[in-house]
């Protein structure tokens, strides 16, 4: 019985100690990606993140199965892009690493693709591509990603409200 407490303490330090620091600031935060765009692994149990689309591509092939391989290659752009985002698109966002930074993410923000959202999406329809052996077209599929980013953007400035506006005088001087 003894050997099973302390065996438990012992999980239970080890998940503190390696869990992931919330930052308090944006040096903290600089500080914590500029670490974790260098690991090969993150999180625990750990998690291997590729270091580029070939990668990507190589660890996907690797972690999905023939048959849902195959399902993902028939389904057209628009089915990937809207119906499988909030699935496939979120874990490839959460276990890769792509808020917090990872080397994956560091080399999509090398391509011009900020925003988590935009990562996943930019790698599953590259994916989708590279398994139906069509040309991946990279330059045409970031302009339309980053469009889209922007188009929604303006969008939700659009539709926002002015809660409170105020006007001051300037003191002569």
């Amino acid at each position: 019985m003894p050997k099973i407490v302390l065996l438990g303490c012992w999980l239970m330090i080890f998940q503190i100690s390696s869990a992931q620091t919330i930052p308090n600031n944006d040096k903290e935060f600089e500080e914590q990606y500029e670490k974790r765009i260098r690991k090969e692994y993150l999180f625990y149990p750990p998690v291997y993140i590729p270091r580029d689309l070939t990668d990507a591509f190589v660890n996907l092939n690797k972690l999905l199965e023939a048959d849902a391989r195959q399902k993902f290659r028939l389904m057209s752009e628009k089915d990937v892009e809207y119906k499988i985002f909030f699935s496939f698109g979120r874990w490839i966002i959460r276990n890769w690493g792509f808020y917090g930074g990872s080397r994956l993410s560091h080399f999509l923000k090398g391509l011009g693709l900020h925003h988590p959202e935009d990562m996943a999406l930019f790698v599953m329809l590259t994916y989708h591509r590279n398994l139906n052996k069509k040309k991946l077209d990279v330059k045409d599929l970031l302009t339309y990603i980053l469009d889209k980013r922007d188009k929604r953007n303006k969008e939700r400035l659009l539709k926002g409200k002015v809660i409170h506006e105020s006007t001051r005088q300037r003191s002569k001087q």
